[in-house]
This record gives C-alpha cells, sequence and structure tokens, in this order.
C-alpha cells in the first residue's frame, strides 16, 4: 500500500472490477486514450492481469477521507520496449484536485526508491494539455514526440529522483 496525504494506493484486486469499468466506459477519462472500450475487452484486459501470475504494479487510487475510488495509476513496460512507464487514469470528479499529482508522485518514488528503476518514461497524448502540465510539475522533461493511436503523443522521461 502506498499512502500520500489524501490518497491511499493499493494494489489492483478483482473486486476493483466495477471501478475500472466506470474509468474505461467513460468519454471524458478516455477522450486522450482511444476512446471507451467495450465491455467485453475491459473484462478480458482485467482477468488477465490477474492470471498472468506475475506481480502487479497497478494501483487504485482511493480518497483517503472518504476511500472512494478515484482512479488508477500503474507501471507497465513502455510500448517502445526501452522503459517503464508510467501511466494514470482518473474520474473526472475528482480531476483538478491535487490527487494525480500526489499518487502519480508516490510511485514514481516507489519505482525509483523501492523498484530501483533507472528510468521511467510517459506517454501522452501532445493535445492532452492537463496531463503535459502535470508531468512536468513532477519534474518530466518532454524527450520526443511520435505518432502512435493515430494520434501525436509527447513522451515525457525522468532519471533524476530526489
Amino acid at each position: 500500500m502506498l499512502v500520500t496525504n489524501h490518497c491511499i494506493l493499493q494494489l489492483l484486486q478483482p473486486s476493483d472490477y466495477e471501478s475500472i469499468l466506470q474509468l474505461y466506459r467513460n468519454e471524458k477519462v478516455r477522450k486522450y486514450l482511444g476512446g471507451t472500450v467495450p465491455e467485453h475487452k475491459i473484462r478480458e484486459n482485467f482477468q488477465h492481469l490477474f492470471a498472468s501470475g506475475t506481480p502487479s504494479c497497478h494501483w487504485a487510487v482511493r480518497e483517503k477521507s472518504t476511500e472512494s475510488f478515484i482512479g488508477t495509476v500503474s507501471l507497465d513496460l513502455h510500448h517502445d520496449g526501452d522503459a517503464t512507464e508510467i501511466s494514470y487514469q482518473f474520474l473526472p470528479l475528482f480531476w483538478g484536485k491535487g490527487y494525480a499529482t500526489e499518487a502519480v508522485k508516490v510511485v514514481i518514488d516507489h519505482g525509483f526508491s523501492t523498484l530501483g528503476l533507472p528510468e521511467i518514461v510517459a506517454e501522452t497524448q501532445t493535445a492532452n494539455e492537463r496531463s503535459r502540465r502535470l508531468l512536468e510539475r513532477l519534474g518530466m522533461e518532454e524527450s520526443r514526440s511520435v505518432e502512435r493511436f493515430g494520434e501525436q503523443q509527447t513522451i515525457h522521461r525522468l532519471s533524476n529522483w530526489n
């Protein structure tokens, strides 16, 4: 479990499925992530996450004061296979309240200090200004742009964490 001033992050559990559905079926959440995902695909991916038998780095983020599900943060191999990528999604009700900053920051810290990662990257649609600002606030630097998933993407990198 990872804890911040306002959030509790716990590794995803099968019981989090309904909460995950909320994220992947929400048009605002998925605007810069390729659109909403059909339920059968969500279920398939969610089941695969637990069937793999490998340790997970996918956290459910909950508001500390209410224990309400507010989003997810994860560490996975980046599409290019050259680094670990941090990704995140939060329900719109919780945008603009600092939760994403706290949650992403504690996972970055965990990646460097506990997992010993040499570098963490993040990829976001170039059009997603809020996400890009979040990454820059946390010290990630824009390293390059790529065309992926039919959209221009910006890749940020961080290799020096204090």
